[in-house]
């Protein structure tokens, strides 16, 4: 009988972890049955920036930004041939984001500098924005839809975020004798830095803000 007995309790505990495991999955199903999942576009974000936060470490104390208000330079790869496919603004915590997604072969390089009068390379036109400083973004090694196979990000007007207080908008003009310019409006001549992510291929740039 005690025999029994020592088989009946694990057999009972058997019994409600599988009960307990069935309703857990009914109430998951639920829950997503009921429209309480994420939304694709708030997975998506989230997904992106989780990649981006992946940045290079500073080195530096804790609240310092790691950049200054210098010219910053990379050269590109022989073989780049690269096309911007999308551009994206964000404020995070003491800084403004702005990533430039690449799609094409090779590494891009960069010449990123503060400006006192933005033209539009080719066309000589000027360039207005919003803010007290212009910072030019050239990316280089580029090349045309029709070399790399990558269609180029366009947009009907500057790009804007909620929330930033360095940025004030993003100009994005194209691609011209194998350099990509665009134009970020900043508030002040602030800090910043520029660094490349991988897997997708981001040049990233970052704009403290003031204080």
């Amino acid at each position: 009988m005690h025999a029994r007995l020592r088989l009946a309790v694990p057999a009972l505990a058997v019994s409600l972890a599988l009960v307990s495991g069935c309703a857990q999955e009914g109430g998951s199903d639920t829950a997503s049955s009921s429209g309480t999942a994420p939304s694709s576009e708030g997975a998506a974000a989230s997904q992106t920036s989780a990649a981006e936060s992946s940045a290079p470490a500073s080195g530096t104390p804790a609240g310092e930004f790691p950049g200054d208000a210098e010219p910053d330079t990379e050269t590109a790869s022989d073989d780049a041939r690269l096309t911007v496919t999308t551009v994206r603004v964000a404020a995070q915590d003491g800084f403004d984001r702005v990533v430039f997604e690449l799609g094409g072969t090779g590494t891009p390089g960069w010449d990123v500098r503060y400006v006192t009068d933005p033209t539009e390379p080719g066309r000589g036109e000027p360039v207005q924005l919003e803010g007290g400083a212009a910072l030019q973004v050239g990316i280089t090694g580029a090349g045309y839809p029709y070399d790399t196979g990558v269609e180029e990000f366009s947009s009907p007007g500057t790009l804007t975020a909620a929330g930033t207080a360095a940025v004030t908008e993003v100009d994005f003009l194209a691609t011209f004798e194998g350099t990509t310019t665009a134009f970020v409006g900043t508030r002040t001549e602030a800090p910043f830095r520029v660094y490349l992510l991988q897997d997708p291929l981001r040049v990233v740039v970052e704009v403290a803000h003031a204080g």
